[in-house]
């Protein structure tokens, strides 16, 4: 009783923190008809600087880690970004009103991260002074990738085996649903370069490209001075704009998920948590192999229980242009993305509660 005590007790106060009263205002001066905007080059502007913070931190810190204290985290994050799409694959993409491509959409948007929520994590971090290893920013990547190729992968093959021409009387040619006889079961759009031409736009895409650059630079340069003279003196206030622009942003989203089935709805409200979860497990099997700290599996469950809200959506739209974007974009951005900031407070106490800071 005195743990769900001090659970509920971390959580309340962690709403009071700037980065989550942030989104809350967001959402709440949107829900009340403001017609307060930030212009998108602003919010794109501010997503670059905190994504290069992230992966400038993360590449001074890979510097100096150790290669199994890196690899298990690392491996962990691949293995969420490829189980979260899995699950999503026999549960929302199978629900009675919802289209499997969209379904498979969605989940891969799910599996892979949101750099705010990331970076909302780590501020949230700082502010209590809990320990994480700096290399976190490093698997943004692992997971990112590894949710965006699966997903892809099975929403064109879902789509190529469900439009397999078949040839009734005079030679014409028709859909059919399902698979085919043999022969007629070639998954048309789906060859070798598909996975190539994936990685290669999930590669160029603004967030993953900062990110990436980012890593970089910290590795092989020595950009330590700026590092901290510029990025880490912006960060907090930067990352504040960013949740109000997310909370107005989250609000905006919801009405799109009316055009959907309400699967969607349920599904936005527990993958963020049930990911989460599994994310913070395979940190604590983590923690107990290589002794990953509290705080590196409290991220871990953020990445996990996160949804992408910028390289995502392209990669996406560029790949399987059949899926809908109401459902997958109002999904992760509208429901998603708020729940997975809100359910921070969650992972630290647990963290707490199960390891200690």
């Amino acid at each position: 009783m005195d743990m769900i005590a001090d659970i509920a007790s971390t959580v309340f106060t962690q709403f009071q923190k700037p980065t989550l009263a942030f989104l809350i205002g967001g959402m709440l001066i949107a829900a009340l008809g403001s017609k307060l905007e930030v212009p998108a080059p602003v919010y794109k502007f501010i997503v670059i600087l905190l994504l290069l913070k992230v992966g400038l931190g993360a590449g001074i810190s890979v510097r100096e880690a150790e290669f199994l204290t890196l690899f298990v985290p690392a491996l962990c994050a691949v293995a969420l970004g490829v189980g979260i799409v899995l699950l999503g694959s026999v549960t929302l993409a199978r629900w009675r009103g919802v289209s499997r491509v969209d379904g498979l959409a969605t989940a891969g948007m799910f599996g892979a991260v949101s750099a705010s929520t990331l970076a909302a994590g780590m501020a949230v971090l700082d502010t209590e002074g809990i320990y994480y290893e700096g290399f976190i920013g490093a698997l943004y990547p692992f997971m990112d990738i590894a949710a965006l190729v699966t997903a892809i992968v099975l929403a064109r093959v879902s789509a190529a085996r469900a439009a397999v021409p078949s040839t009734q009387g005079g030679g014409t040619a028709t859909m059919t649903l399902g698979g085919g006889s043999a022969g007629q079961g070639r998954m048309e759009g789906f060859d070798g370069t598909m996975i190539k031409k994936i990685l290669t736009d999930t590669f160029r895409s603004p967030a993953i490209s900062a990110l990436l650059l980012g890593l970089g630079l910290g590795i092989f340069t020595r950009p330590d001075s700026v590092y901290e003279s510029f990025y880490e003196v912006l960060f907090r206030g930067l990352l504040s704009v960013l949740m109000l622009i997310m909370g107005m942003e989250a609000w905006a989203r919801i009405s799109e998920l009316r055009k959907v089935a309400h699967s969607y709805i349920m599904y936005g409200v527990a993958a963020p948590i049930i990911h989460g979860l599994l994310g913070f497990g395979l940190g604590l099997i983590a923690h107990h192999l290589t002794g990953f700290s509290a705080g590196g599996v409290v991220l871990l469950a953020v990445m996990a229980g996160s949804s992408s809200d910028i390289s995502g959506p392209p990669t996406m739209r560029g790949a399987v242009p059949e899926a809908n974007p109401s459902a997958y974009v109002g999904t992760s951005t509208g429901i998603g993305t708020p729940v997975a900031i809100l359910s921070i407070p969650l992972y630290i106490a647990l963290a707490g509660a199960l390891i200690g800071f």
